[in-house]
């Protein structure tokens, strides 16, 4: 399974640091929707499922995380710990994200609105839908 991984160009003086991502130019596609996660306690896994359609970005922008990918034939762990660096999921990755750490938020870019019917919440499903050529 080949992870895409993308570092986003840091900008930053004695004041701090800033990270600007542009849809079409840092993220590879229209961004129709953000959300973030944090405040997971510990032992917590999130995800557990795929979409049929959409596309993300995941970038740890504090603390860290795990994500646990399956694509239908392999799997692979990966570790989120730099505000600038971001994780590419395509449509048809099964994602586990596991390990929060206590101060951890979860950035997601989404290339979709929220649409329920896109996701597949069963693994089985999951693994029919892949098998079946779904891209």
């Amino acid at each position: 399974m080949e992870i895409k991984r993308y570092s986003f160009q840091q900008h930053g003086d004695d004041r701090g640091m800033l990270v600007a991502l542009e849809e079409l130019k840092d993220i590879p596609f229209s961004v129709r929707r953000i959300y973030y996660i944090y405040d997971t306690l510990a032992g917590v896994r999130r995800g557990f499922h795929a979409h049929k359609n959409l596309k993300q970005i995941l970038v740890c922008v504090k603390g860290s995380c795990k994500l646990h990918l399956d694509n239908g034939f392999e799997t692979e762990e990966v570790l989120l710990d730099k505000p600038y660096e971001g994780i590419y999921l395509d449509n048809n990755i099964w994602r586990e994200m596991y390990d929060f750490s206590e101060d951890a938020v979860l950035l997601v870019l989404a290339s979709e609105y929220y649409d329920e019917a896109d996701y597949i919440r069963d693994y089985q499903k999951f693994l029919e839908f892949v098998n079946a050529g779904g891209k």
